[in-house]
């Protein structure tokens, strides 16, 4: 199946009005626009992923310019029975979501309202006029997940029929003489490693060219070479991607690559290393969160997950290496922000595995002295309410962490435990007293399927 490439028709028509209004250099909107190809994402889904323009500043430029108006969709409720109107997937396709209609004339959230194709398809369609009103893009492919029948969560995107017999080599050995076709083999490699549902591909020196790995279950699985006359563009565009100086080999370098595979949106974390055979490059794929029910579907559990999220105490996220911990965190942290605008959650992360609505997160940098420990030092002048810590090494940490919880503040963090004896044994260790006697709730990941929640009460009779 052919992959769509995703575009958006105002920004389009309007990026080099971004450079004359100041909002945006116009050597970095040709960067993003290399970046929105390479990702076959939107060129303002390209600036706001790197920092250079907010979701808020890019709209309100666009309600300005189009004179159309706004509509937050996340304080909206709308008229269902207009669904009918729009099918699931042309509001997917199209990032549309109907309204309410008046008479003969049909409201509509349009991520892109000058894409005329798609007026004019709905209008078709619904055999009414249509009316757009503009909206968030990521607010309204969330609306539609919420509104349309049936579990549309994003990354349950391929089926067993599309699974079989895929290779990345296809795409290596094809007739592609395009520029586009280096970016055509890392969307493939990545597309294989989700279908086999492998979390960590790693890239490194051999006799014939650079290898293609994954590794699961713990076991370094090989996949084939890129030869050795595309390693060094293959190396290059897959760092450019990651916005990693490519010219850098002899450091390690950490960045992050968002890309889209077929209708799926994923986040890798990318370490380079140097070693005398060569560079080593790690990516570790994240598929996005799920909804925190489509996770822990016990009720009973669910609810002593809600009602930790809303007391002071630690929230134990534990399991062993690649259990899924950050991906139930990140839902934690969905339904937190959600039910809880009013509050201020904040996270302290190697990397930001996704942006996430009404939650202010942080990503560590070593270069420029941004660690663990100054940040513990200043995060409380922030005066947060939740806190999510990823990967706490040291009990000084753990202690300073801890006692936030006598300031009355929700702390998440991960915890590396293979069974529930891994768990005990490791919290007999003396430097976890502190931590066992605030721990409000444990969330204990055996598997894929088997998540298992211990209330305050279970779980720190169970770690005496």
């Amino acid at each position: 199946m052919m992959m769509e490439t995703v575009t958006n028709k105002t920004l389009e028509k309007l990026k080099y009005d971004l450079v004359r209004a100041g909002l945006v250099p116009y050597e970095t909107l040709e960067q993003a626009q290399e970046i929105a190809a390479a990702q076959n994402i939107n060129i303002g889904q390209a600036l706001i992923n790197s920092g250079t323009l907010t979701e808020e500043v890019l709209i309100k430029f666009l309600e300005n310019k189009l004179h159309t108006p706004f509509v937050n969709l996340d304080d909206y409720s709308i008229d269902t029975k207009c669904l009918k109107y729009v099918n699931y997937s042309d509001a997917k396709r199209f990032r549309i979501l109907p309204l309410f209609k008046i008479e003969e004339t049909l409201t509509v959230a349009m991520a892109d309202p000058l894409d005329l194709f798609a007026i004019d398809k709905i209008i078709e369609t619904a055999a009414c006029s249509i009316e757009p009103v503009l909206a968030s893009e990521s607010v309204i492919l969330k609306k539609i997940n919420e509104y349309y029948p049936g579990d549309k969560t994003v990354g349950e995107i391929f089926t067993e029929t599309e699974n079989s017999g895929f290779d990345w080599r296809d795409e290596l050995h094809s007739e592609d003489l395009s520029d586009n076709h280096i970016q055509k083999i890392i969307r493939s490699i990545l597309k294989q490693a989700i279908m086999e549902e492998t979390h960590e591909v790693l890239f490194q020196r051999e006799d014939e060219g650079l290898g293609v790995n994954f590794k699961k279950n713990g076991e370094i699985l090989s996949k084939g070479t890129i030869p050795s006359v595309l390693t060094p563009s293959f190396t290059a565009k897959l760092k450019t991607l990651a916005e990693l100086d490519p010219s850098v080999s002899e450091v390690p370098q950490l960045g992050k690559l968002i890309f889209k595979v077929d209708d799926m949106s994923v986040v890798a974390s990318i370490s380079t290393f140097p070693t005398i055979m060569g560079e080593r490059i790690f990516l570790k794929i994240y598929k996005p969160p799920k909804a925190l029910n489509k996770i822990i579907t016990n009720d009973s559990q669910l609810k002593i997950v809600k009602n930790a999220l809303d007391m002071p105490g630690v929230i134990l996220v534990c399991g062993s290496p690649l259990s899924g911990k950050t991906h139930v965190i990140y839902s934690l942290l969905l339904e937190t922000a959600s039910k809880n605008k009013n509050k201020n959650i904040m996270t302290l992360e190697s990397i930001a595995k996704y942006n996430l609505g009404n939650v202010n997160q942080c990503e560590l940098n070593e270069n420029i002295g941004f660690n663990m420990d100054k940040a513990s030092r200043f995060i409380e002048f922030q005066s947060p309410d939740i806190i999510y810590l990823e990967g706490i090494k040291n009990k000084e940490s753990f202690d300073y962490f801890s006692s936030l919880v006598y300031d009355n503040k929700t702390i998440i963090m991960e915890f590396l435990a293979n069974n529930m004896e891994d768990l005990r044994n490791k919290m007999a260790i003396s430097d976890f007293e502190t931590l066992k006697s605030i721990i409000g709730c444990i969330i204990f990941i055996h598997s894929k399927n088997s998540i298992e929640v211990f209330d305050k009460e279970t779980a720190q009779k169970y770690l005496a």
